[in-house]
């Protein structure tokens, strides 16, 4: 390997193209926020038909959620769209299921914007203190996506309306609703932590 001459800096890596694998899938989840709500709300949601193939969309891109982020780190394909990109098809797929869920008055008023205003919060957030340092993501904030995805797929499987299911729905929901709330609290706090010491003279 060879060095780098004294007195010169080593040129940064280019960044990888914006249309790659990781960036594509992400696409494709932007993509199928519209059609899986179309189906979410068609016949008001009475259709057993149209809710499944609305729950399998929403299966599908939950998937992607799941590999595209992991492929752009193992395969060097991070690029500036796809930081963007990503979490704004996150909380579109999120805000279009519990928006459309709450509509059909499955899922409370409140649990939608508690959640979604946690999400846009915590976005808000982030760009605060970026200039600061990047705070990664929590063991808390994971588990708190796996389990709102769990929630939101059990409200969106046509499902029979027995008080067995129901238990097991509203728990789902109310462990993410815990999680969103204390995963942000937690963020809010390292935040200004991180912000506090960076500004901290030296």
């Amino acid at each position: 390997m060879s060095a780098v001459p004294a007195g010169e800096q080593a040129s940064p890596l280019p960044e990888a193209p914006i249309l790659n694998l990781a960036n594509v899938l992400t696409g494709v989840r932007i993509l199928i926020v519209p059609f899986f709500l179309a189906a979410l709300l068609t016949s008001d949601g009475t259709d057993v038909t149209w809710r499944f193939i609305a729950a399998v969309l929403f299966a599908v891109a939950a998937i992607t959620d799941r590999f595209d982020g992991e492929i752009a780190r193992r395969r060097g394909l991070v690029t500036s769209f796809g930081k963007i990109a990503d979490p704004i098809a996150d909380k579109a797929l999120m805000g279009a299921a519990l928006i459309g869920l709450s509509l059909l008055g499955i899922v409370y008023w409140w649990v939608t914007v508690l959640i979604l205003g946690r999400e846009i919060g915590i976005t808000l957030m982030r760009f605060w203190v970026l200039r600061f340092g990047v705070i990664p993501a929590s063991r808390g904030g994971k588990l708190k996506t796996l389990v709102q995805t769990f929630a939101i797929g059990l409200y969106l499987l046509p499902l029979p309306e027995v008080s067995s299911v129901e238990i097991v729905r509203w728990t789902f929901m109310a462990v993410a609703v815990v999680l969103t709330v204390g995963t942000g609290v937690d963020y809010v706090a390292r935040a200004l932590r991180l912000r506090r010491t960076a500004v901290r003279p030296h």
